[in-house]
């Protein structure tokens, strides 16, 4: 009887959509507030899917809250399951700020020379997502007054930076949208640490180290300012 109750709990897990386990994972393990975004559907008949919200002309189709709302964002997992539970394909969004990490985005192009440069130059980076359109590097916490006096203080930006901060989003893998498949370019550090359970230590999940968002800022600035070519491996 314990075999059979073993393989059918193996089963079920086997069959839960990839989705609710990363939402599981960001909510419980990490206390990453995330909530379900809009998602596709089918767009006309020839079978191609646009993004699920009223707007024809929406500018992230698929990739964004809609409803609920990015306010509604939580780390309760009986929200979480429930969200995905009615909705198991549902693109799973991390919503930035706060307590949540933040992130620098650009163009995936450019995403890939500026890893490699900044790889090059010694920087430890956090994880980062990827989509066919765009890069995200995910960084700690930030208000926007800090980034603010981190902007005033560069001589210039590449204007292809996005940054996601409080009231942002981000949509994490293995999301669908309609740019395509959501990814980790670098998947998350997962580090352990140890609490105290009835004295005797026990291995907890700690959520994945992120990097400062000034020294990710100041090194894609260098690494852009230093292309061979005199021109910025981030203008693309």
């Amino acid at each position: 009887m314990r075999e059979i109750l073993g393989r059918r709990r193996r089963l079920r897990f086997r069959d839960r959509p990839a989705q609710l386990d990363a939402a599981l994972a960001c909510a419980t393990e990490w206390r990453w507030p995330v909530l379900p975004g809009v998602g596709l559907q089918t767009a006309d008949g020839r079978g191609e899917r646009g993004c699920a919200c009223p707007d024809p002309e929406c500018a992230v189709p698929g990739a964004h809250p809609f409803d609920p709302g990015l306010l509604a964002a939580t780390t309760d997992p009986r929200m979480v399951r429930w969200w995905w539970t009615n909705r198991p394909t549902a693109p799973v969004v991390l919503a930035t700020g706060g307590s949540a990490p933040c992130a620098l985005s650009l163009p995936a192009a450019a995403g890939a020379g500026a890893l490699a440069g900044l790889d090059r130059m010694g920087v430890r980076l956090g994880p980062v997502v990827a989509t066919p359109t765009r890069w995200s590097l995910l960084v700690a916490p930030y208000t926007l007054e800090r980034l603010g006096e981190l902007l005033h203080a560069q001589d210039w930006v590449p204007s292809s930076l996005r940054f996601h901060g409080e009231g942002g989003y981000l949509v994490l893998p293995p999301s669908e949208t309609a740019a395509g498949q959501v990814r980790w370019e670098r998947a998350p550090d997962r580090v352990s640490r140890l609490r105290l359970t009835g004295g005797a230590p026990v291995a907890a999940a700690a959520s994945p180290w992120l990097p400062d968002v000034g020294t990710v800022l100041d090194a894609l600035v260098e690494a852009s300012n230093s292309a061979p070519d005199g021109g910025s491996r981030l203008a693309y």
